[in-house]
């Protein structure tokens, strides 16, 4: 799932966050050059509208984001405070909406087809009421409401959170949720530290600096393992995060490309062998070949037949429309 209304470029501001706000169509761009696929083999994303969004955030929240210099704190791009609002809305903000529309229409797919990609998305440090870390809308719990409200045998999820750091908004948001389990795993130091939000986490994995591939793919074999096996859901939302890459600026971890590639491997294995539905969504990461690596490991899952390519796209309508359709078929 994708649209190239996904990237923000607006003036240069954009490099003065460490994200590479391009890196979606970056990663598109090179599953074309693999010829792994076509602009018939991707589903449009379309922005999330507000009745969307008011499914989980409250309507003061998204009162909010019509202020300029709330956006810029959300952001972390402090010159988008001068801005009208209304460049910030088309420039900014759409795109995330787009990815979280995205996001959305994923979920649902996964469920038809038992897996989905959004090549954006992971916003995993907003909850319904507050954004940060770059995260203004809330997409993981936005996609998980869509689905337990509106598909009809979906009443379980699995949150399996494997960015560089702890994923607070969908943990606040699902805080008293006996239906949705969270796994995290994160360095234990850095940004959030929300120690009321790892209240939610059902398996906590915390990392230390510099956590290298051998531990780290060792821990993640061994809970995403114990977390499916504790726990049956009907759905997987796995946020994978690239900002576990040895040198990222804000993961501190040391992860190597292949142990990305074989960390997702590990993952969509422990899923799709049990035969459940799998949504993943690509978050942060920070370097300029995170796009590369992202689009490697698409190529590995494929490769090793954990995608199915013939039933990978077909047209579909707004991401509230998607979940009112049944299955579609190429």
């Amino acid at each position: 799932v994708y649209s190239p209304d996904y990237n923000i470029t607006f003036m240069g501001l954009e490099k003065l966050h460490p994200f590479d706000a391009g890196k979606w169509g970056k990663v598109i761009n090179f599953l074309k050059e693999e010829k792994l696929i076509a602009d018939d083999l991707i589903v449009q994303a379309r922005e999330a509208t507000d009745e969307d969004l008011l499914v989980v955030h409250t309507r003061r929240y998204l009162n909010k984001l019509k202020w300029s210099f709330v956006v810029a704190t959300i952001t972390e791009i402090p010159p988008v405070a001068f801005l009208p609002n209304f460049v910030v809305q088309r420039k900014v903000l759409k795109p995330l909406r787009t990815q979280t529309g995205g996001t959305i229409m994923a979920g649902k797919l996964a469920v038809d087809r038992g897996w989905a990609i959004n090549v954006g998305g992971g916003f995993h440090h907003c909850s319904s009421d507050k954004g940060g870390g770059f995260c203004a809308y809330a997409d993981i719990t936005l996609a998980i409401k869509f689905l337990f409200e509106r598909v009809q045998g979906v009443s379980r999820a699995t949150i399996i959170d494997l960015d560089a750091h702890q994923g607070n908004g969908h943990e606040r948001d699902f805080m008293d949720d006996p239906r949705v389990y969270i796994m995290d795993a994160y360095n234990r130091y850095i940004y959030p530290g929300d120690g009321f939000a790892k209240r939610a986490i059902k398996r906590k994995v915390e990392l230390e600096w510099g956590t290298e591939d051998t531990e780290y793919l060792q821990k993640v074999h061994t809970h995403v393992e114990g977390a499916l096996n504790e726990f049956k859901p009907d759905v997987i939302v796995y946020n994978a995060g690239t900002d576990i890459l040895d040198g990222d600026p804000l993961g501190g971890l040391a992860i190597s490309p292949q142990g990305i590639v074989k960390r997702d491997e590990l993952v969509f294995k422990a899923a799709r062998s049990r035969r459940i539905p799998i949504l993943m969504v690509t978050s942060g990461g920070y370097q300029k070949r995170t796009a590369r690596i992202i689009a490697d490991s698409i190529l590995n899952l494929h490769s090793l037949g954990l995608l199915d390519r013939e039933r990978a796209a077909c047209a579909l309508g707004s991401s509230s429309a998607i979940l009112l359709l049944p299955a579609c078929h190429v």
